[in-house]
């Protein structure tokens, strides 16, 4: 079971069938009013960076990010169909959109979720994300978190410009190798 993940335009059939997945489960948790996923026509017009992760050619995962300004990367449309949940593959997709941020030097990530997702508020705090008050459209919404992480950048760690695009983000801690494609190895991990 070898994930790979890839950009990919979120009007595509498979990106418009785990969003619509996305829409069905949040539905039954919360009022419209407090659902802000965007759209597919808002991501294409927003302009946001999306990714599917694929296990033996079967869409598992999406995620993106929107860039604001260059003060943050704002993550999107996370999710992960049941059947492959527990398998890291929610980790590996924001670490990848962490890595995709680091090579446009966006330092700063940001995300809403809701009150209701403890699976993914979870997830994001053992990712290192931690609570911030409510920013954006978020500000009014009682059924609203929201996290925030600093990345650090190559530059800070004094490595050279471009050094997430030469390594592809791969991390030495971590038993899944990436490489510069997306795809990615179970490996042993390293001592």
């Amino acid at each position: 079971m070898l994930p790979i993940i890839t950009r990919e335009r979120p009007d595509t059939f498979d990106a418009i069938s785990l969003i619509t997945e996305l829409e069905a489960f949040l539905e039954s948790l919360y009022p419209p009013e407090s659902r802000h996923g965007y759209s597919v026509d808002k991501l294409l017009a927003e302009e946001v960076a999306f990714f599917l992760l694929r296990v033996n050619e079967t869409p598992a995962c999406c995620g993106g990010i929107e860039f604001v300004g260059n003060e943050y990367g704002e993550i999107k449309r996370m999710y992960v169909r049941p059947q492959f949940r527990g398998l890291g593959f929610a980790k590996l997709m924001v670490n990848h959109l962490a890595d995709y941020a680091c090579a446009h030097n966006i330092t700063l990530l940001r995300l809403e979720t809701g009150v209701h997702q403890r699976e993914a508020i979870g997830l994001y705090e053992r990712l290192g994300f931690y609570r911030i008050p409510l920013f954006g459209p978020y500000i009014n919404d009682p059924l609203s978190l929201c996290y925030e992480k600093r990345l650090v950048s190559p530059e800070e760690l004094g490595w050279s410009p471009g050094f997430f695009e030469q390594t592809a983000g791969a991390l030495q801690d971590d038993p899944l190798i990436r490489y510069s494609q997306g795809e990615y190895e179970e490996r042993e991990p390293l001592e």
